[in-house]
């Protein structure tokens, strides 16, 4: 019998009802993970064992295929147990011989494991976007994005003198948040645009560059001002990183990297360190993001500025109307793959949606 709404409640009630539903959340994500975990583990097995057949017994597809109608014919309620899918799961066991729980992988989705083996190449390449998937909850569409977009190969490429102005390990963790180059294809611009432009293109789209400049930013603000004994200074865009709790300033340049550029960031590294940081925080970075450069400037500049700072480049083109006109279309692709994959639509992986 469900009771009155205005029943008089005991004092405390309120507390209490949001502490339980909080247990209940957390019972259900436990139980998610769990099960999903299991399901991960079965699928390693299974791919273990067609491995270990195909050894043996010299297995070819064919046998795959009948093995994949037997156990759907067993088990019609369970998906993710195609001819497809058995592929999939044996390259999962060939990808990660040795899959034990406390493994990224293991804690991912099936979806996101598909990804992986498609996309990424080398073991090092999927266990950093393994980690990084279940470090920072990335989705499907996520990992695939980062994956493009070359995330890893970008990540701490910029060059810097992180090294000779911060102490191991911080300089360490200081250059692992500069990439080079950064891509803004996300703003949908094409050509040449004014500094004000791309810096109203980032900040309105603020949940896309947070993205890009990679895990751990909190926007600050942009064109910050400072004043320094009446004089008027602007800095570009402001960010916190939460992680490694310090400031980072982004200076924007459209053009090709001029010396005179670092120096502007070096007084903005210092300003920021002088006015901004409290006694708990880390030293303050810089970041010059710019149209083009020559990393032999660039390390000169570099050389000598005080400031721990980086330079990168950016990108934000498409691909020209022309070549794009040039691919084929997503319905051509998708027809392509239904055509060379009869059942790939008679189940879905588990952990595509």
């Amino acid at each position: 019998m469900t009771e009155p709404r205005d029943l008089a409640l005991p004092t405390g009630y309120t507390t209490l009802l949001g502490e339980l539903k909080d247990r209940v959340r957390a019972a259900r994500t436990t139980a998610l993970r769990t099960v999903n975990t299991q399901l991960i583990e079965l699928y390693w097995s299974i791919g273990r064992t067609i491995l270990e057949r195909q050894d043996v017994e010299d297995w070819g597809s064919g046998v795959i295929g009948r093995l994949a109608d037997d156990l759907r014919a067993e088990f019609p309620e369970m998906k993710g147990l195609s001819r497809r899918n058995l592929f999939y799961m044996r390259g999962f066991a060939a990808a990660w011989p040795d899959l034990i729980v406390q493994q990224p992988v293991a804690q991912l989705p099936w979806g996101h494991v598909t990804v992986l083996l498609d996309k990424v190449e080398t073991p090092e390449q999927r266990s950093w976007y393994a980690s990084a998937a279940v470090e920072y909850g990335w989705s499907r569409n996520v990992l695939m994005n980062m994956i493009m977009s070359k995330t890893l190969e970008r990540t701490g490429a910029a060059p810097s003198n992180f090294v000779q102005q911060l102490v191991a390990p911080d300089s360490e963790l200081a250059q692992q948040v500069a990439k080079d180059p950064y891509n803004f294809e996300f703003l949908g611009l094409s050509g040449e645009v004014a500094e004000r432009d791309l810096e109203n293109a980032l900040t309105s789209r603020i949940t896309e560059t947070l993205r890009e400049l990679g895990p751990g930013f909190s926007f600050v603000g942009r064109q910050v001002h400072f004043d320094v004994d009446g004089d008027d200074f602007y800095v570009d865009l402001l960010f916190f990183h939460i992680e490694q709790s310090r400031y980072v300033v982004i200076e924007l340049k459209t053009g090709k990297f001029q010396p005179e550029y670092a120096g502007k960031l070096n007084f903005y590294v210092a300003l920021v360190d002088d006015v901004l940081r409290r006694g708990h925080h880390n030293e303050t970075i810089g970041i010059l993001i710019c149209g083009s450069k020559n990393d032999r400037s660039v390390r000169y500049s570099l050389g000598r500025s005080t400031s721990p700072m980086a330079v990168a480049a950016y990108t934000y083109d498409k691909l020209p109307p022309a070549e794009q006109q040039a691919l084929p279309d997503e319905g051509h692709i998708v027809a392509a793959l239904e055509w060379a994959e009869p059942d790939a639509n008679t189940e879905t992986p588990a952990g595509d949606a």
